[in-house]
């Protein structure tokens, strides 16, 4: 084994900023179908709890430590926010420019990007996407001060609280970290086709069990599709593209090669009505037939 060294060129790493905030709402089925970006973000403070030891004695002695169940919750802070965000801040709508407040909070998911620099290359080195989902916005103030000679725009904050969801082989969680670093760059950009929307395919959030299976690289990709409601994907077991476009970009066979008829699809890997397409006799296309 070589020794170890410190502070190589190119190893001094650093991460900061916070950037392409994207806020999610799901659907009836609880599916992140849609995406509305977050302009004005200043902050994000992720803050787990949690994970604290429980001793436990026997025969006089420590016996072992049990660890609580660990939580994850953020502050978002910003300048603005998107107008649909006021579902999840307790704010409802009845007619444009029209808010009421005191109203159900609606739970959200959430992503952003924060920056990796090295001493080589700086800020341009990389960075990471940060997905959170259950999100729960809870009331916070609002401070509004006069103008004087100077004057600060007025900082939004929000307390978030999360409940985690199903990972198939892992515990569930609210967190998942991508590194542009060390993922492939082909799985990456896929991933950010969903997160941010392609063509006329809306930004959706996808499961965590879907981001896991577009960077495990295990499954070869679908090259075929066979018209149902829905359809299947072939070969079996293989990954479906995420949308219409997708599918047309990787020449992905329909069967029957005929316009497919009324109702019929297949569900890409994008969750939701974005990621459903059906063939049309000469072109896949966005939603059911």
């Amino acid at each position: 084994m070589a020794p170890l060294t410190w502070d190589q060129v190119g190893e001094r790493l650093y991460e900061t900023g916070v950037d392409h905030g994207v806020l999610y709402i799901p659907d009836d089925q609880g599916v992140y179908s849609l995406g509305f970006a977050w302009n004005g973000l200043t902050t994000v403070t992720e803050s787990p709890s949690g994970a604290e030891p429980n001793p436990q004695y026997a025969d006089n002695i420590k016996y072992l430590n049990l660890i609580s169940a660990e939580e994850f919750g953020a502050t978002i802070e910003a300048f603005t926010y998107p107008e649909e965000f006021g579902q999840c801040d307790g704010t409802a709508l009845p007619s444009p420019g029209l808010a009421i407040g005191q109203q159900g909070r609606k739970i959200f998911g959430l992503s952003y990007r924060t920056r990796l620099g090295n001493d080589v290359e700086g800020t341009d080195f990389g960075y990471k996407l940060h997905l959170v989902y259950g999100c729960q916005a809870a009331p916070s103030e609002k401070a509004y001060a006069t103008i004087n000679d100077s004057p600060e725009a007025i900082a939004f904050s929000w307390e978030v609280t999360t409940t985690p969801v199903a990972v198939t082989g892992y515990k569930p969680t609210s967190l998942i970290v991508i590194d542009s670093s060390v993922v492939d760059p082909t799985d990456l950009q896929s991933l950010e086709d969903l997160l941010y929307g392609l063509g006329a395919t809306e930004p959706a959030l996808p499961t965590p069990d879907a981001v896991i299976a577009l960077f495990e690289g295990g499954a070869s990709p679908a090259t075929g599709a066979n018209a149902g409601i829905p359809g299947t994907w072939t070969p079996g077991g293989s990954t479906p593209p995420s949308n219409a476009a997708d599918a047309t970009s990787k020449g992905v066979t329909a069967s029957p090669s005929s316009a497919w008829t009324t109702g019929q699809y297949v569900q890409g890997s994008t969750a939701g009505a974005g990621g459903e397409m059906y063939w049309n006799g000469t072109a896949w296309t966005s939603g059911r037939a």
